[in-house]
């Protein structure tokens, strides 16, 4: 056995165990140059028999503080997987892979749907529903034939997280336009999906979300990327390693999700989440039932736990990220709410960010391969 392949199971083991955090999980991960796809949680193919219900999500959120009513009511946490990206996610799923909850966001749901490899959400068996946010319940796309294929449960934004003592603004506002900014070439990061990257960036160019799919604006966000291309020294979905680099000075800024900041000011580096001008782009990410699942009302006792008053306070104070429970926000006090960038009315928030919206299926397609072969230097 190889020493990666030891390390992977070490850790594995610790995970199953509830001794390591999402952060030490990662972190271990990376020093054993293992990726998270290598260190499957007890993964079920469609022909295998389970008594457990299985979620498979991304990196960290396969942890104890999530589950806390599973846990209650079952004994234990449901069984994880662990991906690094929803395309990455469904593709595995398409191959034959059965996990009872899956974990995608808005802007990959046509494409989850069109799969036809999920069923509907009794929402009526969840004691949390009535708790949700409504603008959240009401996500295009997300119901079809009156019936809810998607429950949102974490929402975000993803901007520009920079050192405050190494990056000189130089008298401007923050913009994204930081990330392509030629004095700090090599020193720069960005998400490796182009689920964040390419969306963002069409923010920067000044392009409506519900125009991306033109053949101009297509060319027009491809072509800023290219022009950023030489100026990236990491392209990465791990959001630690971003925040190790942020924390090295070996990055001055960042493309990140709203948790990193929260992260960095913790162990006291110096950096701020930009507002940019333009906007930062909003996701909400959500819970969909697998049509094979084995496992039905355990699957809605995992999306129940998850939508939970408890998860959300984990959430929103651990992570930094928004919940979709309303309730979740009144457990938090205003002030820290104001310092991790939400509100008691978690609703101005959403309004005032650039919302993800759907697109077809063969613009996804495109954008995706477009993207990669970008990062690739093509």
């Amino acid at each position: 056995m190889t020493k990666s392949k030891i390390c992977a199971n070490m850790v594995k083991d610790k995970v199953a165990e509830g001794k390591l955090s999402r952060r030490q999980f990662t972190a271990l991960l990376g020093a054993a140059g293992i990726g998270l796809a290598t260190v499957p949680m007890r993964p079920r193919l469609a022909q295998a028999a389970s008594t457990d219900a299985t979620y498979f999500t991304w990196g960290g959120y396969d942890i104890p503080e999530l589950f806390a009513p599973y846990i209650e009511k079952h004994g234990g946490p449901p069984g994880f997987s662990a991906f690094g990206g929803t395309e990455e996610a469904l593709t595995k799923m398409m191959g034959g892979f059965v996990a009872d909850v899956a974990h995608p966001c808005n802007s990959s749901i046509p494409r989850w749907m069109s799969s036809n490899l999920f069923q509907p959400i009794d929402t009526a068996k969840l004691s949390n529903w009535p708790d949700m946010i409504p603008a959240l319940t009401k996500l295009e796309g997300a119901s079809k034939d009156g019936q809810t294929y998607f429950a949102p449960f974490d929402w975000g934004q993803t901007s520009v997280t920079y050192r405050t003592d190494l990056f000189d603004l130089d008298g401007q506002e923050e913009s994204w336009g930081m990330l392509f900014d030629e004095r700090y070439a090599g020193k720069l990061g960005v998400i490796a999906s182009a689920g964040d990257t390419w969306w963002c960036t069409a923010i920067y160019g000044g392009v409506p979300f519900s125009e991306m799919d033109t053949d101009a604006n297509y060319e027009k966000v491809a072509g800023l990327l290219r022009q950023q291309r030489p100026l990236i020294r990491t392209y990465t979905d791990d959001m630690t390693t971003l925040e190790q680099m942020l924390a090295s000075g070996e990055l001055v800024a960042a493309m990140t999700w709203n948790s990193s900041p929260v992260e960095l000011k913790k162990q006291d580096v110096p950096v701020k989440f930009a507002n940019p001008k333009e906007g930062a782009l909003t996701w909400v990410c959500g819970m969909m039932i697998h049509k094979d699942s084995g496992n039905y009302d355990m699957a809605l006792d995992i999306i129940d736990s998850l939508l939970s008053t408890e998860s959300g306070h984990f959430l929103i104070d651990d992570y930094g990220y928004g919940h979709s429970n309303s309730k979740s926000f009144d457990t938090v006090t205003p002030e820290r709410l104001a310092e991790l960038g939400l509100s008691t009315n978690p609703e101005d928030v959403l309004a005032a960010g650039k919302f993800q919206i759907p697109l077809p299926e063969a613009f996804t397609s495109k954008m995706n391969n477009t993207f990669e072969e970008i990062k690739a230097g093509f």
